[in-house]
């Protein structure tokens, strides 16, 4: 699929008994986890379990994307170790994260999704979206007794998450995975319940190779979703496939790997099934930065990107930056942060399961970086 710039406006299946089990177990995970995360806690990659420098005592605050925590977790901690700069950051959602650096409460925001030009026009001053590495969104599940992994297109991930295809055992499955023994069971959809950029990610993917899923929900940081139940945060959603046979939902490579989900293999388009991983992160951003033009503002697609090795459900995530800082001190200690992370904190990606920027990409948003200066309004 060609490279596309971002400029859009922003239950229930199988046995009655099982769902409302389902349910329950939801429930109980949202209320338990929910400001909770532990040392203990193999929901969330061990890099995020990090304690936030209260935001009383902090530099710069920011607040978004669950997607790059644990990358940011530790560029935070190991930032304020080297250079004393403290900056308190809250995952609470690419969502909440537009809202709160729109209502000018944090110094940055983060979001897996870029902002609408509706959003955009909200702004008090202008803005810079940085990217700050490549993610991938893996499709997770939890089926007991499988010993290799699964093979999904596209159009089957898309029929699961509307419904369409509602049994582990069905043969549009079974076709594109021959010799395996698949379950009968009923497939528990798992998705998440507030703004996500995550959602956006893997629902504009899905809108790229699914006409039906194009039409209706569509993509977006928040979906009607026409099946499923909901888990807060990427946590909630790893949770819940971990504890639920038979489930399947759509989180962070960080997540699946930490916990050791089950991920499947997607079909590229290219036609070959790649496991998600960094390496096919990286393959797919490769080829969009090419192609960037000079005067680009970084609101860019790198979804379904061709190439063998290319992984489909990869992408940017972003910082957002004013242009001209209100506050001349935070914005110098912002911008020299921002050129840190483009340099030194890239070497941090690969073992935490993001890809780091390609080269040039980095080089030229230095650039960028650079062109901040004091004067703004927030």
């Amino acid at each position: 699929m060609p490279m596309t710039t971002y400029h859009r406006t922003p239950i229930l299946g199988g046995p009655v008994k099982r769902l409302l089990a389902f349910a329950a177990a939801a429930a109980t995970w949202s209320c338990s986890s929910k400001d909770q995360a532990t040392p203990n806690d193999t929901t969330k990659p061990a890099a995020a379990t990090a304690t936030s420098t209260s935001s009383n005592g902090a530099d710069l605050t920011g607040a978004g994307a669950t997607f790059p925590q644990p990358l940011y977790t530790k560029w935070f901690a190991d930032y304020a170790t080297k250079n004393g700069v403290k900056i308190n950051y809250q995952p609470i959602g690419s969502g909440g994260g537009i809202r709160q650096f729109t209502e000018g409460t944090v110094d940055f925001g983060a979001s897996d999704a870029p902002m609408t030009d509706e959003e955009i026009s909200k702004l008090k001053a202008p803005t810079y979206h940085i990217p700050t590495t490549v993610g991938v969104v893996a499709v997770a599940y939890n089926l007991p007794g499988l010993t290799q992994p699964l093979k999904l297109t596209g159009s089957v991930v898309a029929d699961i998450f509307l419904g369409k295809i509602t049994k582990w055992s069905d043969a549009r499955i079974a076709s594109l995975n021959s010799g395996v023994k698949l379950p009968t069971s009923d497939i528990l959809v798992v998705h998440r319940a507030e703004g996500s950029g995550t959602t956006f990610i893997f629902s504009s993917y899905l809108s790229s190779v699914s006409p039906a899923w194009k039409t209706s929900p569509g993509a977006g940081k928040e979906l009607q979703w026409p099946i499923g139940l909901g888990a807060q945060g990427s946590q909630g959603v790893t949770g819940q496939i971990k504890q639920t046979p038979g489930a399947i939902g759509y989180i962070e490579l960080a997540f699946a790997n930490q916990n050791k989900l089950g991920t499947a293999l997607l079909q590229n388009g290219d036609g070959q099934f790649v496991a998600p991983t960094a390496a096919g992160g990286s393959a797919a951003a490769e080829g969009a930065v090419s192609k960037l033009p000079a005067n680009t503002d970084y609101r860019v697609s790198i979804l379904n990107a061709p190439g063998a090795t290319a992984y489909p459900i990869a992408s940017f995530t972003w910082l957002l930056v004013p242009q001209r800082p209100a506050d001349a001190a935070k914005g110098k200690k912002l911008a020299d942060f921002l050129r840190w992370a483009m340099t030194d904190g890239q070497q941090y990606a690969g073992p935490l399961d993001y890809a780091p920027l390609p080269q040039s990409l980095a080089t030229r948003l230095l650039t960028r970086i650079d062109s901040i200066s004091p004067g703004g309004t927030r």
